[in-house]
C-alpha cells in the first residue's frame, strides 16, 4: 500500500504514517483496529513523499478458535493515517479469497 504525505506547515518535522487492519467478518472476535505497520518520515516545509507499506499474508493472519494461525477469506478494511482516530484515517477495502 502506498500513500502520499505532504508537510503543509512552515516548519520541518516528522510524521508517523500508521496502517491498521480490521477484519470485517471473522470466525472469532477481533479488535476493531490492529496496528500492522508504521513508517516515520522527515519532511521539510512543503515537501511531499510517498510512503509504502507491505500487506502480507502474515499481516492478515490470526489465531482461530483451534489456535491455528489462519487467514480467512473475506473483506478487510485497511486504514491509513497519522493516528488511530477515525477522522484521521483513510479507508481501503481488501478482499481475500
Amino acid at each position: 500500500m502506498a500513500v502520499t504525505v505532504t508537510n503543509t506547515g512552515q516548519r520541518a518535522g516528522t510524521e508517523v504514517v500508521q496502517m491498521y487492519f480490521r477484519d470485517r467478518v471473522s470466525s472469532v472476535t477481533r479488535p476493531v483496529r490492529e496496528l500492522k505497520g508504521f513508517v516515520k518520515v522527515w519532511l521539510d516545509p512543503g515537501a511531499t513523499t510517498t510512503v509504502s507499506m507491505d500487506i502480507t499474508p502474515e499481516s492478515l493472519a490470526f489465531y482461530d478458535i483451534a489456535m491455528s494461525n489462519v487467514v480467512e477469506p473475506g473483506e478487510f478494511e485497511i486504514l491509513v493515517g497519522t493516528s488511530s482516530r477515525k477522522e484521521d484515517l483513510q479507508r481501503v477495502i481488501l478482499e481475500v479469497k
